[in-house]
């Protein structure tokens, strides 16, 4: 059966399941009036029945007296008036003793209507007392009430001495049903109709979203990731997953176009050295082998390349390794202890420029210690690079909910908004022409935010041009 349903459109499976609820609501509701309206109208006839029939047996009783009587002799002679009394042309009565013999037929007339069998099980519920019995039967194929009054001499008597079974016709019932039916069954098939083609439109309505979005898919599936799903003013959930899906496409342009950048910039980067080693390489096999001043510098140049190479392929597995954090190995750190021992370690990084630890609130937190002195290094290092001779850089700290902020400041040139949009990117390196330094591989901060990002932390940077540049980055306590 699922294997059935696979084949169908999602249109189709929501129009079936909306045509086969709205249908199934319409037939419960339907039945339910027609069966209320048919209850109705037999408890009204069978209360117009009875109310008829009682002040003619109450006319008989005191007619004969019997009022007061403790004991009745039910016989043809002294009930066969109330029973022609009882008996109408839509409705015979007859009498029935305390065995259920019928002993007297209110029948007279050829056009009145037959009497129906009895039913002793409904017969000894009245013979015991019970008022209110009435069951439905059929008299030659056509549908009749009956209802039984037990004889007694007045209202609570427990004496009863026999039964009165009372018929009459449900023609006019059956028409009125007849009519309610032709009506109730043109109005439900009008709703029908009208509903399943309103459901329909309304599905086509609602999934035509959908289809474009589709269609903007298949589109992004050929690499054309300017696509965007164009679904307007809508609130609900399909708009919802439309505002969702551009939002990821813009998120996977951004990494299509970054993932090319880093391919072409990490093949810049190895081709360098590499071509550098080649033409090394092509000189030496050329004859300067013979040549020891050749020798000795071609070796030395190769040798810094490979080393570039090496340290360029040791960044690059270090933020593959940064993918997974099982590779973290925390420890508790007392973070104004490690800054201290920082410090010490970074003296002859720092070379001509201040270093000041401001120390912050005294704070214990889990984190990998040699790559949170990696995190330092990088970024005092970058400082350095980018500041003058003679400034200062500072380290400090401070609380906020479930994190510590680190901030490294320098007194450097800053950096426009250009530069800070790309600066955590792979191989980006910000061009300032007042600073040289020594060629680096681009990877610096892309490997520092991959470490700040492994703990659960994260990075963000402040840059005014020339006033200098903080870096903000938090670890969770």
């Amino acid at each position: 059966m699922t294997n059935i349903f696979k084949k169908y459109s999602l249109r189709t499976k929501l129009f079936l399941l909306y045509s086969i609820l709205l249908i199934f609501s319409v037939g419960v509701v339907s039945y339910y009036s027609y069966w209320n309206i048919w209850q109705v109208l037999i408890n009204n006839k069978t209360s117009h029945m009875r109310a008829r029939a009682k002040p003619v047996i109450e006319h008989w009783l005191t007619k004969k007296g019997l009022v007061s009587s403790d004991s009745i002799n039910i016989t043809k002679q002294n009930v066969i008036g109330l029973a022609y009394d009882l008996t109408s042309r839509d409705a015979i009565a007859v009498i029935l003793n305390k065995k259920g013999e019928v002993i007297a037929n209110g029948k007279r007339l050829p056009e009145e209507m037959e009497a129906p069998p009895i039913k002793y099980k409904y017969f000894r519920q009245a013979l015991s007392g019970k008022n209110e019995v009435s069951y439905l039967s059929d008299v030659n194929g056509e549908h009749v009430l009956v209802f039984l009054i037990p004889i007694r001499p007045n209202p609570g008597n427990k004496n009863i001495f026999g039964v009165i079974q009372i018929s009459t016709s449900l023609s006019d019932i059956n028409k009125i049903l007849f009519r309610h039916s032709a009506g109730l069954i043109t109005v439900v098939a009008i709703i029908l109709i009208i509903g399943i083609l309103f459901g329909y439109c309304l599905i086509g309505m609602s999934l035509k979203e959908l289809q474009k979005l589709s269609i903007t898919c298949q589109e992004i599936s050929k690499g054309n990731f300017t696509e965007r799903a164009d679904v307007k003013n809508r609130k609900d959930e399909i708009g919802k997953l439309a505002d969702s899906f551009n939002v990821m496409i813009d998120k996977l342009e951004n990494l299509f176009h970054s993932q090319k950048r880093f391919v072409a910039n990490a093949a810049h980067e190895l081709l360098t050295p590499l071509t550098g080693l080649r033409g090394s390489l092509e000189v030496l096999l050329r004859g300067a082998q013979d040549d020891r001043e050749t020798v000795n510098r071609l070796s030395k140049g190769m040798y810094k390349e490979v080393n570039h190479l090496i340290r360029l392929c040791d960044q690059l597995l270090g933020l593959s390794r940064l993918e997974n954090t099982d590779n973290i190995s925390k420890k508790q750190i007392v973070l104004s202890e490690f800054t201290k021992e920082f410090k010490r370690k970074a003296k002859y990084m720092i070379q001509s420029h201040s270093l000041i630890i401001q120390e912050g609130p005294y704070i214990k937190l889990m984190a990998d210690p040699d790559l949170l002195e990696q995190i330092l290094f990088n970024l005092l290092s970058n400082a350095v690079h980018y500041s003058s001779s003679g400034t200062t850089i500072v380290i400090n700290w401070k609380l906020i909910p479930d994190y510590v902020e680190l901030r490294v400041t320098d007194q450097g040139e800053g950096m426009s908004k250009e530069i800070l949009s790309h600066i955590f990117e792979p191989f980006y390196r910000g061009k300032n022409q007042k600073f040289t330094f020594e060629k680096g591989t681009g990877l610096g901060l892309t490997l520092t935010k991959s470490m700040i990002e492994a703990h659960g932390g994260s990075i963000r940077i402040k840059s005014i041009q020339g006033k200098g540049t903080t870096i903000y980055f938090t670890l969770p306590i």
